[in-house]
């Protein structure tokens, strides 16, 4: 039986999922990352996925989402970049708790989310070494460009002071591992993506994929596009998703 506990970490409201009979012993600790508009509730489903594997299992919840809402999450469109950066930032307090207080088997930090969380992913492996292996669901290693797609598509129905554009394109920038490619350091690193997907071009991921696979740094990151697929994650892809981190876990493990 999965248990699943509500908690508050740093201030952070979080889901921990765990198997009932492995909830006193140390484990291999994974994360997963709701997307926009979205909630720790509604990514349960990769929770239990993960968690069947014998990972501790944190889904945290985003800034301005689900109990930390302030208003309809689409008045926020303007600090979508703000609320990724904050679930980076928060990342590390939430990590130390659980080495610190719970424990980790092997030092292994997995982590995965999608859209939203799939960027958030990314970032928190481009600015945490502690984190082992990732696993990207629809979202994108080239966080500037999407972010230029973004605000073309804002500006086209209401204006955005430059200053603003400005200071969210620096802040960008600081996580964006297509900036730093070598930061993946032979870490395990799966990107899936549906080239059918409107919201999140998959043509970014390509292209990142496509720069980074010959070299060495990125000997073990991985790819796949499913034809035809849109803007979401289904069964086949959660259970993937799940399968991989334990894989990863597995190879970190040798």
């Amino acid at each position: 039986m999965i248990i699943v506990d509500d908690k508050v970490i740093n201030g952070i409201p979080v889901l921990e999922l765990v198997d009932s009979k492995l909830e006193a012993e140390k484990l291999p600790l994974a994360f997963f990352f709701h997307g926009w508009n979205g909630s720790k509730e509604r990514v349960l489903p990769q929770g239990y996925e993960l968690a069947k594997r014998g990972f501790r299992v944190v889904l945290p919840e985003a800034k301005f989402h689900g109990a930390r809402s302030m208003g309809k999450t689409e008045t926020h469109l303007m600090e979508f970049w703000q609320i990724v950066n904050s679930s980076i930032n928060e990342f590390g307090g939430i990590l130390e708790h659980y080495q610190s207080e719970v424990g980790i088997k092997d030092n292994f930090v997995g982590i995965s989310g999608l859209s939203m969380g799939g960027i958030t992913t990314i970032g928190i492996l481009d600015k945490f070494t502690e984190v082992k292996a990732a696993v990207c669901l629809m979202g994108c290693p080239e966080p500037g460009k999407f972010f230029d797609l973004m605000v073309t598509n804002i500006i086209a129905k209401q204006p955005i002071p430059q200053e603003i554009i400005d200071s969210q394109a620096k802040m960008v920038a600081d996580f964006d591992l297509s900036l730093e490619p070598e930061k993946i350091a032979s870490r395990y690193i799966h990107f899936w993506h549906g080239t059918a997907d409107s919201t999140v071009p998959h043509e970014f991921t390509k292209e990142f994929f496509d720069k980074v696979k010959n070299k060495s740094y990125a000997q073990n990151v991985t790819l796949t596009l499913s034809k035809g697929k849109g803007h979401k994650v289904d069964q086949e892809t959660t259970i993937d998703m799940a399968d991989r981190m334990f894989e990863f876990y597995q190879v970190n493990d040798k």
